[in-house]
């Protein structure tokens, strides 16, 4: 994985472990990552964000938790076989992804309805009915 695609705003409320941590998952979960592709190492990462390598380590500590990673001494830290079902969403993480979502889009200037019609029009098909 040469370019993770993780980026860390340090104005946002939400702490960077968990916002690498979230960015990490849904990369995962979307299949952007693969299973058995190699994530750069703590400190690679650390000093590719800016961070501590404490931040990173605690990232990735807790997407092990959920068995999203794995990470084998002398083989690295890979992404894990997909469960043989989905998780149940976390809420948790779920508002946090909104939040950081609102945020991004209020920093371009939109408004909340067009916020609102952005999410709905992103969910396509599954987008609720009146």
């Amino acid at each position: 994985m040469s370019d993770p695609a993780v980026r860390v705003d340090t104005t946002s409320q939400v702490p960077p472990y968990e916002q690498i941590r979230a960015q990490l998952a849904a990369l995962i979960v979307t299949g952007r990552l693969g299973e058995g592709e190699r994530l750069p190492t703590v400190r690679q990462l650390a000093t590719d964000l800016g961070l501590s390598p404490g931040t990173v380590a605690r990232a990735y500590r807790a997407l092990e938790a959920t068995a999203l990673i794995r990470t084998r001494r002398g083989a690295g830290t890979r992404v894990a076989a997909p469960p043989a079902r989905p998780p149940s969403p976390d809420t948790h993480q779920l508002t946090t992804l909104a939040r950081d979502f609102t945020s991004s889009a209020r920093a371009l200037g939109a408004a909340p309805e067009a916020i609102l019609t952005a999410v709905l029009d992103a969910l396509g098909p599954e987008r609720p009915r009146p």
